[in-house]
């Protein structure tokens, strides 16, 4: 709605000043005055968005600071829900349980025991007090870049994507964290481009055409 308005406040004078000219010479008068505000690049008035799901964590580095004071076989439960992690309040975080621990480390029986860390083996022994946490944290904003006129009027848009990525998997015997790993993507980085020919009419064309396909 705030576009259209926008649109509309800047088109009416120039509609204006067009019809009070003659005819022959309207065409000129509408390039001359809209060209420049098609080259305009009022980036600030284009959309923004962040999504991420809830974390006390607002980079890639806060959530390796936090995964590096977890200690193996020194940290409890009770350590973890005060550092945030807890699945009870945390959605970010998901239970595995034991059959789901085996089949993260030991998918096939031809992986001995001992190919696999130690904390992990002992988890394994206690059987149903043997659980984990899977963290998957994701944070990212995506704005829209490029020539405003372009972008409202759908003939070219593109999308700017930044954020990061935090996965890590922590291992509790019991209510001891006996083994833990972290990984992702400290920094992403991506761009998505659109571009229509026929602009705000894109849509009407291509849903001419499909109804002129037979089936």
């Amino acid at each position: 709605a705030g576009t259209f308005w926008m649109l509309a406040m800047t088109l009416v004078p120039i509609a204006a000043v067009v019809l009070q000219n003659p005819y022959r010479h309207r065409t000129r008068y509408v390039a001359a005055l809209i060209g420049p505000l098609l080259l305009t690049n009022c980036t600030a008035l284009l959309p923004q968005s962040e999504s991420g799901g809830q974390s006390k964590w607002d980079s890639f580095a806060a959530a390796k600071n936090t995964f590096n004071s977890i200690k193996p076989y020194e940290t409890r439960k009770p350590e973890l829900v005060a550092l945030g992690l807890d699945p009870a309040s945390n959605s970010n975080i998901t239970i595995l349980n034991y059959s789901d621990v085996i089949r993260r480390f030991i998918p096939s029986s031809a992986i001995s025991s001992e190919n696999v860390d130690q904390g992990i083996n002992d988890c394994i022994a206690v059987k149903d007090a043997c659980s984990a946490y899977e963290v998957d944290v994701k944070s990212t904003k995506r704005k829209r870049a490029g020539n405003f006129w372009l972008d409202s009027l759908n003939f070219k848009r593109r999308t700017e994507i930044s954020g990061w990525r935090f996965t890590g998997l922590i291992v509790l015997k019991d209510d001891l964290v006996v083994y833990k790993l972290w990984g992702g993507q400290p920094s992403i980085k991506e761009s998505e481009e659109t571009r229509n020919p026929l602009g705000p009419f894109q849509g009407v064309a291509e849903g001419a055409a499909r109804r002129a396909t037979p089936f």
